[in-house]
């Protein structure tokens, strides 16, 4: 059992969600909070309260100071592709947003990174009723416009 509470809770929130999972055939809802956590716990970053506007992390001190939104994707084995990030909300301040995706067990694989002004522009693109209106990026579209900033 891991000593940090958090992560024993979440440990133990992941196996309900599995099960779950494979009862309903139906996400549970924790990724969010996972990828949260896994960002923090992976990259060193500091989480704000909760529903801090805009940004769900910091990064760096002082004027260094980063402002980070947070967004999970659970990826499970033989998914369609084209699966999307949440709704990015691009009018409230933040500097980058962090994608963070897992496994079917909730484990992070990989964390991605793109800058504000290139989330901004791949959202406001011409052509993308899903883009445009839902403020929502393809997870293959939001890795191509960033950088991977942790592999597993």
């Amino acid at each position: 059992m891991p000593s940090d509470p958090i992560l024993a809770i979440l440990s133990e929130a992941k196996k309900l969600a599995q099960r779950y999972r494979a009862l309903t055939g139906k996400p549970l809802g924790i990724t969010g909070e996972v990828a949260e956590y896994e960002a923090a716990r992976i990259l060193g970053i500091s989480l704000t309260p909760a529903r801090q506007a805009g940004y769900d992390a910091t990064e760096g001190k002082g004027s260094d100071l980063r402002r980070l939104q947070i967004k999970g994707r659970c990826i499970l084995p033989g998914s369609k592709p084209g699966q999307r990030v949440g709704s990015i909300d691009i009018d409230k301040e933040f500097d980058a947003v962090l994608l963070v995706l897992l496994d079917e067990n909730f484990d992070a694989t990989a964390i991605h990174e793109a800058s504000r002004r290139a989330v901004i522009d791949a959202i406001t693109a011409p052509g993308s009723k899903a883009r445009n209106d839902r403020r929502a990026l393809s997870v293959s579209k939001f890795k191509s416009i960033g950088s991977v900033r942790w592999p597993k």
